[in-house]
């Protein structure tokens, strides 16, 4: 099986960011992009998340963007595709890098123009996982302390999800391919906007709380659906978790409350 190098400047350059969207690299490099700059002006398809990465060409031979070159099979490029949002939100393009060991060039992902907004920010969970990254590959320090106090988006407050009174109780056998579950909540995603079909893709006929679970800055990509099940979270997470519920109905359409009960394994994303 053949191999390709991907160029991660985001959130991919955090190992445990990466293995959560499934894509485990045969071996990781430091490198740096010359002539571009980082950015966090694409928009997130959950508007709650603000921008994310980003790269501009600058021609500056100052500017760059350090990163990690990925070595990966071949077959984790329809993965990362798809998880990246190639052709909703993200193009995919080729890039020549410089490496401990000389150049090389590699796949990398830069936002399309109709989803670029320069007001946007990152939040702070986004910048978090980004120094963590940039930490556990060695990055150069001064590059990792600009990520660190880079201007993020005000933490947003919500009450705790309230479903309607007259809510369905539903259980696995009745969820549809495209239907999702959040804890312990079922939305419909059959009619959404283009930049959600992705998501429909990912979450669709799947329990997602573990997912989001892992997906938090402070997550050691251990985190079990049981904890949610057994009331076993932190603030944090609870808090996390709630402000996702309310992202969920501002894009789907509530339909029920779901019934864990014989819920399979293979329905629960991780």
């Amino acid at each position: 099986m053949g191999t390709f190098r991907y160029f991660g400047y985001g959130s991919n350059m955090d190992f445990a960011a990466l293995r959560a969207k499934g894509v485990v690299p045969i071996a990781s490099f430091r490198a740096r992009l010359p002539g571009w700059r980082l950015r966090f002006n694409v928009e997130h398809f959950f508007r709650h998340e603000g921008g994310v990465g980003n790269i501009e060409r600058t021609n500056n031979p100052c500017d760059a963007v350090l990163g990690v070159i990925h070595l990966c099979e071949n077959a984790d490029l329809a993965a990362l595709d798809k998880l990246e949002g190639f052709g909703i939100g993200y193009d995919r393009i080729t890039v020549d890098v410089l490496t401990e060991t000389g150049n090389a060039s590699a796949q990398t992902y830069v936002g399309l123009p109709a989803y670029i907004c320069d007001t946007d920010l990152p939040t702070a969970r986004y910048r978090n996982i980004l120094v963590r990254g940039a930490r556990s590959v060695g990055l150069d320090p001064d590059y990792v302390e600009r990520l660190e106090t880079m201007t993020v988006m005000p933490k947003q407050s919500h009450p705790p999800f309230a479903a309607p009174k007259e809510a369905l109780l539903m259980d696995h056998t009745q969820l549809e391919h495209h239907q999702t579950v959040l804890a312990g909540h079922v939305f419909c995603m059959k009619d959404v906007r283009f930049a959600h079909e992705l998501a429909r893709d990912w979450f669709g006929g799947k329990e997602v709380t573990q997912f989001h679970l892992r997906r938090m800055d402070t997550s050691t990509g251990n985190e079990m659906l049981h904890e949610f099940l057994s009331d076993d979270l932190h603030r944090d997470q609870r808090d996390f978790l709630n402000t996702y519920l309310h992202a969920f109905a501002e894009e789907y359409r509530h339909i029920a409350k779901f019934n864990y009960a014989g819920c399979p394994e293979q329905m629960i994303l991780s």
